[in-house]
């Protein structure tokens, strides 16, 4: 999976899991540009950052105009506070699903031509949220589905020009997932749930973006590679009264 020569544009890749995709394909070999709306509090070795609102459809058109060639783009910035539905008015869920559903389709779009003229690819970072009920995370969860199936329908459109994918992401211990998760105690509790035993690291999702990127995956697209260590445990498996280990 080498990529050196490749130029890949990761939106949202200064911190959490988008850093650790540039980094990943920093790893190998690809030159790495960064955007997002504040530099990196941690400066990533070899990537390029470049300030840019993924929601500004100008700057984004602007931006990718600027650059000389591109060949893969990640699709990582998004994100949602915890927020029950009756909780906030519609304006704050609007935002929601602008950052994880609009704001990949307008950066999409500005990268195609770029991406058309080098067979590249699009990877868009999904969430298992958008395949169950996200109870506090409802717009977010409504956003990543309509990723997904946007994501499908852009590999059929733009083939055989390029390649588009996304991956499912489950769970991730980053630097915020104290917020999400408590202190060490509750982060090592929620990692039992998952069959594998831990949150994934920003690497696993790097390099499952390194892999679907690169021409080890030639003939794979429109696809949604689930990332989440196993998934969940089924709920009814530990109620259920019947064959239970004595």
């Amino acid at each position: 999976m080498e990529l050196s020569g490749r130029v890949v544009v990761v939106t949202g890749g200064t911190r959490g899991v988008g850093a650790g995709i540039a980094r990943s394909f920093t790893e190998a070999g690809a030159e790495v540009v960064v955007c997002a709306r504040r530099p990196p509090e941690v400066p990533l070795p070899k990537a390029r950052f470049v300030p840019l609102d993924v929601r500004d459809a100008d700057a984004v058109r602007h931006f990718f105009a600027e650059l000389p060639r591109l060949d893969v783009l990640v699709n990582n910035a998004g994100g949602a506070p915890y927020r029950l539905l009756a909780g906030a008015g519609p304006e704050r869920h609007v935002r929601v699903l602008e950052l994880n559903l609009l704001a990949p389709l307008t950066v999409s779009l500005a990268a195609y031509e770029h991406l058309k003229r080098t067979r590249g690819s699009i990877v868009m970072i999904g969430s298992v949220s958008g395949g169950r009920p996200s109870p506090g995370t409802a717009a977010y969860g409504a956003a990543k589905a309509g990723l997904e199936n946007l994501a499908r329908s852009m590999a059929v459109e733009w083939a055989p020009d390029v390649r588009v994918n996304t991956l499912v992401v489950g769970m991730v211990r980053t630097e915020q997932s104290q917020l999400h998760y408590g202190d060490e105690a509750g982060i090592a509790a929620v990692s039992r749930t998952v069959p594998l035993g831990r949150l994934a690291e920003p690497s696993d999702v790097g390099a499952a973006a390194v892999f679907v990127a690169s021409d080890a995956a030639a003939y794979i697209s429109g696809a949604s590679l689930l990332v989440h260590g196993g998934g969940e445990r089924p709920a009814f498996l530990d109620a259920a009264s019947v064959n239970k280990e004595t």
